[in-house]
């Protein structure tokens, strides 16, 4: 069964517009404040079983910050022949911020999913993703999962001199001045900021790949660089989740490990969540000048 999801925060006069369709998940309005709003998912059927298809399309409006809360995590059940699939569609415009710190998804034994997760951010944007993936219930091996991450971000890069045809060798952009120097907009201000494929069949315990471990805890933060740990911090200290920083702005954390109770990265959340808040802050005017804080709430469907 198919089922598309859509939430979308957006600013318009002064409000705030929540515009929630509901799918296989259900989105409901938790609290909102000025320029933030707090939206929780609840599935609205049995998820997710063989055949089903679902899809989730988020919208961040341009200075805007939403929360994602899921009620309960995600149990992919045996397929009896049948795969299935989760896609999440993203987008955050202009100085938005989303946060979703999701719940563990259970691929359970039998199962065959892939999961997708595509976020493109506007210029000033964040986005913090939470993602636990859990192969198999206790006692179990789990099924197989095919997940794949893609993030792009608006550059800003501005590239020196005339950008040429590759075919004629000809100029496509000329700079007043100079025929060859000068400062010209990217011609693609979409760059790519983090790309991952994860193919968690058969092969997955083999040394190198996942090995002993049923749980991948990820924590991915995109559009600002989180602080460095702190010397007396107990994620650094004691836990050690793997963190990896990212060419661009942003940066990742990552446990491997046989539960999700010892992966640490609760506390990685709660900090980088506060780094990402920080550094909307300061590219957002206040939204307390505004002088309409009303919410106005777009609804279709249960």
């Amino acid at each position: 069964m198919d089922g598309t999801t859509r939430v979308g925060v957006t600013r318009a006069a002064g409000r705030v517009r929540c515009d929630l369709r509901p799918g296989a998940l259900s989105a409901r309005v938790l609290s909102t404040g000025p320029g933030v709003a707090r939206v929780a998912l609840v599935a609205t059927r049995a998820l997710l079983l063989g055949g089903d298809h679902v899809r989730v399309e988020v919208h961040v409006g341009e200075g805007v910050e939403l929360e994602l809360v899921e009620v309960s995590g995600t149990v992919a059940y045996t397929g009896r022949g049948r795969a299935a699939s989760w896609t999440v569609d993203v987008v955050v415009g202009d100085g938005g911020l989303l946060v979703w710190d999701a719940l563990p998804f259970v691929v359970a034994e039998g199962a065959d999913v892939t999961r997708s997760t595509d976020v493109r951010l506007g210029a000033g944007a964040v986005a913090l993703l939470r993602e636990t993936l859990v192969l198999g219930r206790t006692g179990e091996t789990g099924g197989r999962l095919r997940s794949s991450t893609r993030a792009e971000h608006v550059s800003g890069r501005q590239v020196t001199g005339v950008i040429h045809d590759p075919d004629t060798a000809t100029p496509l952009h000329r700079v007043s001045g100079s025929p060859t120097t000068g400062v010209i907009p990217d011609p693609d201000p979409l760059r790519e900021l983090f790309v991952e494929d994860l193919d968690l069949g058969a092969h997955r315990a083999l040394p190198g790949i996942l090995g002993t471990a049923r749980v991948v805890d990820s924590v991915l933060l995109l559009g600002t660089r989180p602080p460095a740990a702190r010397p007396d911090d107990a994620v650094a200290t004691v836990r050690h989740p793997l963190r990896l920083d990212l060419d661009g702005p942003g940066a990742v954390a990552r446990h491997l490990g046989a539960s999700t109770h010892d992966a640490g990265l609760d506390a990685v959340v709660a900090t980088w969540a506060a780094a990402a808040r920080a550094a909307r802050a300061a590219v957002v005017p206040d939204p307390g000048n505004d002088p309409d804080q009303s919410i106005m709430l777009q609804t279709t469907g249960a």
